[in-house]
């Protein structure tokens, strides 16, 4: 038996074929090859057209099938992990009524200070656990007072995950760990957060069905399984957003574990017992996605919008022409560490949660024009992405998440040595690479859903660790100094 499973990020749409058995990935494929267009008409608006997921999801599936080789019918269970916070509005027909605003559009920060400030700090985090920030409600709250049209056709709002399996199933459903990234659940009523709700103006009806993380969450019908190439009636067993999905793909479960990421957006991610917040939401508290009533589970998330986009931007616009990634950091090695005074501040990607929705663009400095050239400017990168992740793990670390070891998957930044090594250098932990990504983790947590698996410890009983990196005490006192002349940039 097989286990499928979808990534729906800003950048690709990946799906990965799992053996339920071994735990091996036979097939993995993402498109597009190029990354997939943010749609920019405003500074600080960032969208995407659903049509455009399900297309390049529709491509995924299909060349994993084509170089499996297996009958779709082995195929046991799917899962979805999504990118957060995205709003995505559906009329009575259950089509996309607009692009998606995703989680790196600024525009609806006012509608959630608004909120925050007439709700009350106390009503919000005790309850909320956040302040309804740049959330998926304060999106929906840009919609409603600046689309009126397009908010008379709702049906429901959706995360981009629930869209995905609305389309295949034609049951609109979300979950409580969904809700909670949107800033829509009570944590102590544990029900949706029916007071902010009310304030902005929102029927709960327009909430769709409410299911469990894990199990029953649909069938994929006759027309979306011939259209895939699937077979009819495939469960759905499995959602979740893709920075608790990633803790998931980590085996990242219980009070005191970490998990990172660093693609687009950089992401620390820990979880906790009890739900505890930050008071000014730098960090934001969800529910994980094995969080009960019985069983608190709440996974802090550390988010850092400026990370690999830099690295990408470095790569078109600084490095030379026709070098690829590895090149990059090859040609940064040789420099040493601290970039010989370069310090590069990576937050040019939007509203910064971590900087208080502040929005401050990427800045380079120390700059000197006789002696730093390309691979300064990549060091200088690498280093201050690290840098971000040390600045906003301080915050974590004030709420008791103490960050002892790290673990990750062996892609994106943590492929280079130089990231993976400043930011154990700087934050004194130990990094554990393991060979996993999102689609891997979603198709182990449809196993999970479906019941294959008994419990999660089957689930990951063949999760490999491929590489640790410690601290390099060489480097660690010259990483500090860095990182101090790097943070007075921060205020500027």
């Amino acid at each position: 038996m097989y286990l499928l499973g979808y990534d729906l990020g800003s950048s690709s749409v990946k799906a990965s074929l799992v053996n339920a058995a071994t735990g091996e990935c036979i097939s993995t494929a993402f498109f597009p090859k190029k990354e997939m267009e943010i749609i920019s008409l405003k500074s600080g608006w960032a969208e995407q057209n659903p049509d455009t997921w399900w297309e390049n999801l529709k491509a995924s599936t299909q060349a994993v099938l084509a170089e499996s080789k297996i009958s779709p019918a082995d195929i046991g269970a799917i899962g979805i992990s999504y990118q957060m916070h995205g709003l995505v509005l559906v009329d009575e027909n259950l089509r996309a009524i607009r692009n998606s605003i995703i989680w790196c559009d600024s525009r609806a920060v006012p509608y959630g200070e608004k909120a925050f400030n007439a709700l009350g700090a106390d009503k919000c985090l005790s309850h909320l656990l956040n302040s309804p920030g740049n959330f998926t409600l304060s999106k929906l709250a840009w919609v409603k007072e600046n689309e009126p049209e397009n908010y008379t056709k709702i049906k429901y709002y959706m995360l981009p995950g629930d869209y995905i399996a609305t389309r295949m199933t034609g049951k609109a459903c979300t979950t409580a760990s969904g809700l909670s990234e949107g800033i829509g659940w009570d944590f102590k009523a544990e029900t949706p957060a029916g007071f902010l709700f009310d304030y902005f103006g929102f029927n709960q009806s327009l909430i769709p069905d409410i299911v469990p993380t894990f199990g029953q969450q649909g069938t994929l019908k006759a027309d979306i399984a011939s259209e895939l190439g699937l077979a009819e009636g495939t469960p759905i067993t499995y959602r979740a957003g893709d920075q608790p999905n990633n803790a998931l793909s980590l085996n990242v479960f219980n009070p005191g574990e970490i998990a990172a990421t660093a693609g687009t957006s950089g992401v620390v991610y820990g979880v906790n017992s009890d739900s505890k917040f930050d008071p000014q939401s730098r960090v934001n508290s969800f529910a994980h996605v094995n969080h009960t009533i019985k069983d608190t589970r709440i996974g802090v998330l550390l988010c850092i919008n400026g990370t690999a986009i830099l690295n990408t931007w470095i790569k078109n616009n600084v490095a030379p022409e026709g070098i690829g990634y590895a090149g990059m950091n090859e040609l940064a090695a040789a420099i040493p560490v601290g970039s010989e005074g370069v310090s590069i501040v990576p937050f040019g990607n939007g509203a910064e949660r971590v900087l208080g929705n502040k929005e401050p663009n990427c800045s380079i400095h120390g700059v000197n024009f006789n002696r730093i050239g390309k691979a300064h400017l990549i060091r200088a990168a690498h280093e201050g992405i690290a840098f971000s992740f040390k600045y906003g793990m301080d915050i974590m670390n004030e709420m008791g998440i103490e960050t002892k070891t790290i673990r990750a998957g062996y892609a994106n930044l943590f492929l280079s040595p130089i990231f993976r090594q400043t930011l154990a250098n700087i934050t004194g932990a130990t990094i554990e690479l393991y060979n996993t990504d999102g689609s891997i983790g979603a198709a182990r947590g449809a196993g999970i859903g479906a019941g294959i698996y008994k419990d999660p410890e089957e689930a990951f009983a063949t999760l490999k660790k491929i590489e640790v990196v410690t601290p390099c005490s060489c480097d660690v006192e010259a990483t500090h100094e860095a990182y101090e002349r790097w943070v007075k940039y921060v205020y500027l």
